[in-house]
């Protein structure tokens, strides 16, 4: 529980990603929250054979793209700290989407007139969040200007969303 509340740190900015170790137990664990929390919301939104396959692509796309900042920054070594610490944030911001979700619903259901701005404003408050923690974790892991961690971070959050997405838009 420590160690989760130390990753969970991270998406209030606190926290050095390369002075956490996470067990295996606490990785595998961390993965199988974020296929089935993917799947789940992209199953809210799409048919959930194509999310799941949506996420699953994610998930490839996010270790992908790990590995090659870290080929590229010549810090391979932090492979296990920086994916944990992208995928637990990540795994936040994903549960915060999904009570977004139910939220709308409610409001929906209880035929609140802007239902709908309400849900699209807190989901891109959570994708400028999302994105300022990938851009804190990275600049903490690779010791980096804020400029170009942010622009990591876009180029992560590009890669591991926006390709998946393209893929099951053709």
């Amino acid at each position: 529980m420590k160690l989760l509340s130390q990753y969970l740190s991270l998406c209030w900015f606190r926290n050095n990603p390369a002075n956490l170790v996470p067990s295996k137990s606490f990785m595998w664990k961390t993965v199988a929250f974020y296929l089935i929390s993917g799947c789940i919301v992209e199953g809210l939104i799409s048919d959930p054979a194509d999310g799941s396959l949506e996420v699953f692509l994610r998930t490839v796309m996010a270790f992908s793209s790990v590995a090659a900042f870290l080929l590229v920054f010549k810090k391979w070594q932090y492979f296990d700290q920086l994916f944990i610490a992208i995928f637990v944030c990540e795994n936040f911001i994903m549960t915060l989407a999904t009570l977004t979700e139910g939220l709308y619903f409610i409001m929906v259901m209880n035929h609140q007139e802007n239902a709908e701005e309400i849900s699209i404003g807190i989901g891109a408050l959570l994708v400028v969040w999302y994105i300022a923690i990938v851009s804190y974790i990275l600049r903490q892991a690779f010791e980096v200007k804020m400029s170009l961690s942010v622009i990591l971070a876009i180029s992560y959050f590009i890669l591991t969303y926006g390709i998946p997405m393209l893929f099951m838009d053709i």
